[in-house]
């Protein structure tokens, strides 16, 4: 079956479904223009300097750096908050949103389960209660000495970064508490002291929001198996639904394999055109 024909099957799920699970990893915002730090290749790319440094994304996105190069941390971190303060959404989030707000059947709207730590879908209007960001986002920040289990916005923290260098140059964001460093609240690698309890509280509504839904609708976009978080969650659902009814779809370009059921659909399209094709099908089908 090609793509389109799995797109459209899906879709007749959709009409179906009263609750649509929007699973996401960082394939979706590459239709936004974000790097998707795919490999060491993938993520040089996006930052030059450092594969001058001979640093990984492995390397970099571990609070032992923050100890060891506070500027070059803050740096990457930086770059990257100013980034996605910037990125405006591609198209395919607003058709989500479209569908959550307006799918005759959809009484229970939907949830957004994302392994991404930009806020896109906060800023096409997903109420933040329903997006549970499982490594966190880069818009909240926590103490790096882990002085008290508070986190607190990023608002106030405007980055300077030497784009060359990938370095901080103006002041460090600092913990109201102590006075230390802060560092961004994401999960990082070999990160034993993330602060979790925002996004505990928001599983936690997921949790309770998949035991309302009945026949449940999953849209997976853009998550790879190099962090498999979102991946797991979607095929965990499908192999001990919790529901009457049940449907994946998974868009992936090079990864676009699925359980062996009938009601999963992988298509090796990007994110916005697979979107797209489903729109069209629901508006004219």
């Amino acid at each position: 079956m090609d793509n389109k024909s799995k797109l459209i099957d899906f879709a007749e799920h959709l009409k179906q479904a009263d609750g649509l699970l929007i699973t996401a990893g960082a394939g979706m915002g590459v239709d936004s223009g974000l790097p998707d730090f795919r490999g060491d290749q993938g993520f040089w790319k996006a930052y030059p300097p450092f594969q001058r440094l001979g640093k990984s994304f492995i390397d970099v996105a571990t609070p032992q750096l923050f100890y060891t190069e506070p500027k070059l941390a803050w740096g990457f971190y930086g770059l990257r908050l100013n980034q996605y303060r910037e990125v405006i959404p591609h198209n395919g989030f607003h058709l989500l949103k479209q569908w959550s707000d307006t799918l005759p059947n959809l009484k229970n709207g939907s949830f957004v389960f994302t392994s991404n730590v930009d806020g896109e879908f906060q800023k096409v209007g997903f109420d933040d209660d329903k997006v549970f960001e499982c490594h966190g986002s880069i818009h909240w920040l926590q103490c790096l000495d882990n002085c008290t289990q508070d986190i607190w916005s990023a608002e106030k923290f405007e980055p300077v970064v030497d784009e060359e260098y990938c370095q901080l140059t103006n002041d460090f964001p600092t913990c109201p508490h102590c006075g230390g460093m802060a560092r961004p609240n994401i999960l990082m690698f070999s990160d034993w002291h993330w602060q979790s309890q925002m996004q505990d509280e928001k599983e936690q509504k997921l949790i309770a929001w998949l035991k309302q839904v009945k026949n449940l609708a999953i849209v997976e976009l853009g998550a790879g198996t190099a962090v498999p978080s979102v991946r797991n969650f979607s095929e965990r659902l499908i192999n001990h639904p919790v529901n009457e009814s049940v449907s994946l779809l998974r868009v992936n370009l090079r990864e676009p394999q699925v359980p062996n059921k009938s009601n999963c659909f992988g298509v090796s399209e990007g994110a916005l055109d697979s979107l797209a094709v489903i729109n069209e099908f629901l508006i004219l089908g």
